[in-house]
């Protein structure tokens, strides 16, 4: 097909404009997955493998988890920075149940089961907790999905005076649940995006933000600590993660 000179430099041009902006979105990323294997990941090899060019989590009516399992990542333990990676949940049961999760600023709990505790970006079946911000062996959940909260420290608990219970304000600027519920595509891949800069912490699914906070609980909050992702404990289920990446924050 003959292309008019003027066309023809256009489209080039328009070629290249669009290639520019894509880089420069992911511009001081680095993969930190090789689309291979385990290589810089470390979990329950019965439970975690790479199929079909993703890392991949499963249990079976015959490998059942008694407890959650994480895969961790080895090399680094960023503080502040954004992660960005797809993932596809499934379950394998009548029930519709799966659950996972990607942890960040995490601490190692049992080295031998490779149990973390920390902050974790929620991921699950129905969309219920979807993009919340949920706190593996500490806080618990804090949120709702799409909340935007200012975490102010620990109170005595009225119902329990041998406890402390988190204290949680709600701030203007949620996301309602029903638009991430539409945005979030159940048993397909979906991107999520984790940005933790300081005490703010924001997630995204498919571009929508599920959880903002501002972390000011001094006894509680994590400045840095490991990525790892999460192998629910239940019935049987998937969990896979491709295209993942990192980039520092100053």
């Amino acid at each position: 097909m003959k292309l008019h000179r003027s066309r023809f430099l256009a489209l080039s041009l328009g070629i290249a404009a669009f290639a520019s902006s894509a880089f420069a979105a992911e511009s001081g990323f680095k993969s930190i997955f090789n689309g291979k294997d385990l290589s810089g990941w470390a979990g329950q090899k019965d439970f975690w493998s790479v199929r079909d060019g993703a890392l991949t989590g499963q249990t079976t009516a015959e490998n059942v988890l008694k407890s959650n399992t994480f895969l961790v990542y080895q090399d680094a333990k960023p503080a502040n920075f954004e992660l960005r990676a797809q993932f596809k949940l499934t379950a394998q049961n009548d029930k519709n149940q799966a659950n996972s999760g990607v942890q960040y600023r995490s601490k190692m709990v049992d080295a031998a089961t490779f149990v973390v505790g920390g902050y974790q970006a929620d991921i699950d079946s129905t969309g219920r907790y979807a993009g919340m911000l949920y706190e593996e062996k500490g806080r618990g959940i804090v949120m709702g999905p799409g909340e935007k909260i200012k975490i102010g420290g620990t109170a005595a608990d009225p119902a329990n005076a041998k406890k402390k219970k988190t204290t949680v304000e709600k701030l203007p600027g949620a996301t309602p649940p029903a638009e991430i519920l539409a945005a979030y595509k159940l048993g397909e891949w979906n991107e999520i995006v984790i940005i933790a800069n300081g005490n703010h912490l924001q997630h995204f699914l498919n571009g929508k933000l599920t959880a903002d906070v501002t972390d000011n609980d001094s006894e509680n909050s994590s400045k840095s600590g490991v990525i790892a992702l999460q192998l629910h404990q239940g019935p049987p289920m998937t969990i896979q993660f491709k295209n993942v990446r990192l980039k520092n924050l100053p």
